[in-house]
């Protein structure tokens, strides 16, 4: 380090040599500043109108569970704080009970009121999602004894929803391949850095092929479409190395590939949508509403042998080999089964979304008895629209819009609170 400051910062070397580095110093300056991080955080949840929890439990690599609890909050001026509330590693049984407890501890430790809890979000494991003895029922059961009479709104992760809809998807036959031509070219030193030198001899853009992690939710389909572009490379190298792979040549494995190419691809693209910190479940709901929209247009395509949409499948038709669309028209039939299960709790709450979103044409008839004589005060003054449409485009238009509202409408300044603090796409708990 003074190395590096005598090049960077002469002047201030000696001010470098002083601190002291030893492991245990190092170790005890990390927890103060933890400690003091989790002390601002409670001193801003003291502030909080309404709050909502996001947990998620996983195993590291040393076989423990890790449980990580989210936190977010929305205080009277609708400013969102959305925090990692604590991680706590799980030594015992990772029943509903277990995380339960847990969960309370971190609630009261921190200082937040059980009053003002207005959700709870999953990541869709049966120890969180069981009806009467699940993390959701035990909450709800805490809400009534501590006298809350909103029920929290309870989700799942939307994120977590859409990757295991994508694994409904009939992609064994492929998939088992793929990997076995990956491991075979990248598991041994030598043979790597020929397949390497091979491409380089082909002139090729791309250099390697990729390892395929499953618990990366973007992994599938980045493999599988970096493989589809080197098809004829890898059959080529390994041909030359004796280990020839039959399904490199056979038609109906090539388009069953170039199918979950296209496909997986437009996964990814659902999922880079649905992530990003602060970002709002009626935002990401209407992402998943197209891709479920997009999914029927899609099979009725396939059907058509309209390949419009599907590029890799359009490549190799072009190239002279011959597509049945039925059962991908069946592959795509299924996947949107699953997303219409995995989402129906969302559309559940569709109406809560909508009467947040767009206040000046919700139907008031579908609105909570507490919000009607404001919603139609709201939507017959013509200067409070003017406004809103003026916003409208910009960033937080509808936070922004709620802040601006005057005093005589406070139920529809209030209950948005609720929503803020319920609603919250979490942000991905495993690396993309």
């Amino acid at each position: 380090m003074l190395q590096v400051a005598s090049i960077i910062c002469p002047e201030k070397k000696g001010q470098f040599s002083k601190i002291s580095l030893s492991a245990n110093t190092v170790a005890e300056r990390i927890s103060d500043m933890s400690s003091d991080i989790y002390h601002q955080l409670c001193e801003k949840a003291k502030c909080f109108d309404a709050y909502s929890v996001a947990l998620d439990e996983s195993t590291d690599i040393t076989g423990t569970a890790q449980l990580t609890i989210y936190v977010r909050g929305v205080d009277c001026n609708f400013e969102l704080m959305e925090e990692l509330l604590t991680i706590i590693p799980m030594h015992g049984q990772t029943t509903a009970n277990e995380i339960f407890h847990h969960l309370c501890d971190a609630i009261e430790n921190a200082g937040l009121p059980w009053k003002r809890f207005v959700g709870i979000i999953t990541d869709g494991a049966p120890s969180m999602t069981g009806r009467k003895n699940g993390l959701v029922a035990l909450v709800k059961k805490k809400l009534e004894e501590e006298g809350v009479e909103e029920e929290a709104i309870a989700l799942h992760c939307i994120i977590h929803q859409q990757a295991l809809c994508s694994k409904c998807l009939p992609c064994d036959n492929v998939m088992s391949v793929v990997v076995k031509c990956v491991n075979q070219i990248r598991s041994r030193g030598l043979t790597h850095r020929r397949f390497r030198a091979f491409l380089e001899e082909m002139g090729l853009e791309y250099g390697d092929v990729l390892y395929f992690t499953e618990v990366r939710w973007l992994s599938r389909g980045n493999v599988l479409k970096r493989f589809f572009e080197l098809r004829e490379e890898v059959k080529a190298f390994m041909e030359k190395n004796g280990k020839a792979v039959s399904e490199l040549s056979d038609h109906k494995w090539l388009m069953d590939l170039a199918f979950l190419v296209d496909i997986t691809q437009r996964l990814n693209v659902l999922n880079k949508m649905l992530q990003g910190q602060g970002q709002l479940v009626s935002a990401a709901y209407d992402n998943v509403r197209a891709f479920s929209t997009k999914l029927v247009l899609w099979k009725s395509q396939l059907s058509q042998t309209n390949l419009c949409h599907f590029p890799a499948c359009k490549e190799l038709v072009d190239a002279g080999i011959p597509f049945s669309g039925e059962k991908y028209v069946d592959a795509i039939f299924k996947l949107e089964k699953e997303f219409d299960h995995r989402f129906a709790d969302f559309k559940t709450h569709r109406a809560t979304f909508q009467i947040f979103v767009d206040p000046l044409s919700f139907d008031v008839q579908d609105a909570p008895p507490v919000l009607q004589m404001e919603l139609i005060d709201l939507q017959c003054n013509s200067d409070i629209k003017a406004k809103f449409r003026e916003m409208s485009g910009k960033a937080d238009t509808h936070v922004q819009f709620l802040r601006e509202l005057p005093p005589s409408f406070p139920e529809c300044s209030s209950a948005p609170c609720a929503f803020l603090g319920a609603h919250i796409c979490v942000k991905s708990y495993s690396p993309p």
